[in-house]
Order: structure tokens, then sequence, then C-alpha cells
């Protein structure tokens, strides 16, 4: 009697852990399909840019990438040094503030291999001053502060030079520093600082060579407040970058296609009304 006891409740016990090993392995599939169904899987995308107007381009485009599977996370930075080594170091996937001369002296300076995905607007650089309306009334030994980053100094010179303010020994030289002038007929009074201070210093200097992105998030509105704005075949494009390894990941390629859509360039155009240009 107990022997057939005993069976019986192994036999019911084996049916019992059998319906549930079914029941688990239903449950499963239907995971499994609701994960790879008809709406893509989500990819987070971290990208670094300056507040300026990188970060606001960026929140604009969210809502269209989301509908695409890729959720934006925005991380703001106020120094031109950071995003990028923060992408080397896969801290972010991709970093939204620089343009490619930039990107190379970074890259031969911290032996880095960061890449352009694709060009997305053009901040015109500017000469500022809150003590003169014109150029022409800048005075002799006046003192002009410009970037001390390579390439950002270089690019302030030439359009020194553009203006007439100064000659420079190779005009080409988007490296140029004070030590290439050759000529200073004001005797200018050169002060290297971060391109980030530049707008805070503006009231103790004669004039200011200021990124758009820093001039406005100063509130300076660049066709209305600089003396002198660089032409719009400026090759200083702001570029969207990665890395070798995921710049041609599906999450990135959705990226730049989202910076460079009509609504992109709407949106840029009617909201910096031309202080920042479309590159695309």
């Amino acid at each position: 009697m107990k022997k057939w006891v005993l069976a019986v409740l192994s036999l019911t016990l084996i049916a019992v852990l059998a319906a549930c090993g079914t029941k688990s392995t239903t449950s499963d599939t239907n995971n499994a399909t609701q994960n790879t169904g008809g709406s893509p899987r989500e990819v987070e995308l971290k990208v670094g840019a300056s507040p300026v107007p990188h970060a606001e381009i960026l929140e604009a485009i969210k809502p269209q990438l989301e509908k695409e599977g890729v959720r934006l996370q925005v991380v703001q930075f106020n120094d031109y040094v950071q995003p990028n080594v923060q992408l080397f170091d896969k801290q972010l996937d991709a970093n939204f503030y620089q343009h490619v001369p930039y990107m190379d002296v970074m890259n031969k300076e911290r032996k880095m291999d960061l890449v352009s995905v694709g060009a997305v607007h053009l901040e015109p650089f500017g000469i500022y001053s809150q003590k003169y309306k014109k150029l022409d009334e800048i005075p002799d030994g006046a003192t002009v502060a410009i970037p001390n980053d390579a390439t950002n100094g270089g690019r302030a010179l030439l359009l020194l030079e553009k203006q007439g303010l100064i000659k420079l020994k190779d005009a080409s030289n988007i490296e140029a520093t004070v030590k290439d002038i050759t000529e200073n007929p004001k005797n200018l009074k050169f002060k290297e600082l971060e391109a980030a201070m530049l707008p805070r210093q503006l009231p103790e200097v004669d004039i200011a060579l200021i990124n758009t992105n820093y001039a406005l998030e100063a509130k300076l509105n660049p066709t209305k407040d600089a003396l002198a704005l660089e032409d719009k075949d400026s090759p200083y494009a702001n570029v969207l970058v990665a890395r070798p390894d995921n710049k041609d990941s599906e999450a990135i390629q959705k990226l730049i296609k989202a910076l460079q859509s009509p609504e992109t360039k709407k949106f840029i155009e009617d909201k910096y009304q031309g202080a920042i240009i479309p590159a695309f």
C-alpha cells in the first residue's frame, strides 16, 4: 500500500514539475518575441556637448530619436578638453562641440584617434567689444583677448589679419600663434585665455575674439554685437565626433541623420537667426 501511495505521489510531482517547466519556457519565448518585435530595441547614447548651442540642438532632436529607439543622454561640458578625453576613454559614445581642425590637434597632442561623423553647423567666430563700436576706433596699444588653445587661437589671429589689424607669417596656418605676427601697426597687446573665460573678460579688455557658443551663453548676439565675423565659407564647421569602433554603429548613424535633417536645419535657422548657420 505504502509503495503504491509513494508511486502515485512521485508521478504527481513529476507532472507538476513538467507543467512548471512548460510554463516557464512559454513565458521566455513570449518575452523574446516582444523584445525582437516590430518596435526597435532601445539603445542609449551618451553624448558630450557645450551647453549652447550644441546641447540645445541635441535636446531638440530627442523626440525624433526616441521614435527610432535611441535614447539620448546629453552631458554638458564647459571646457574643450574633457569631452574628447572622455569619448576616447569610452565614458561617452560621441561628442558635439568642436570643428575638425581642433579635433586633429587634440588627436595629435593626446595620441587619440577620434573621427568626424558629419558636419552640422558653423558658428562664425567674432570680434567683440564693450568699449568700441567699430574696429577703426581701436586705439594703439589696445589689449586683445584671444583663446589660448592652438586652433582657436590661430583662428582668432587669422580673423584679425583679415580685418587688417595684423599680418601673419603664413595666412593659411590655422595653428598660428602670436609669435607668427610679422606686422602689428597698432601695437596690440595680446592676452591668451581659456575660451570659456573670454566673455567674462570682455569688460577688462579692448576687444575679445569669442567662439559663438560662448558668446551666445553670455547673451551676445553675433549678428548684432560683433564688430566683425568670419565669412560663411569658413572651414570650421562643428561636427559630430565618435571613435573608429562605433562611428558606423546604427545608433550613431541615426544620430547624425537626425542632426542633418530638414527639421534640425529649420530649428537652427529659426532659433539662432543667422548667428549659427547649418553646414549641411
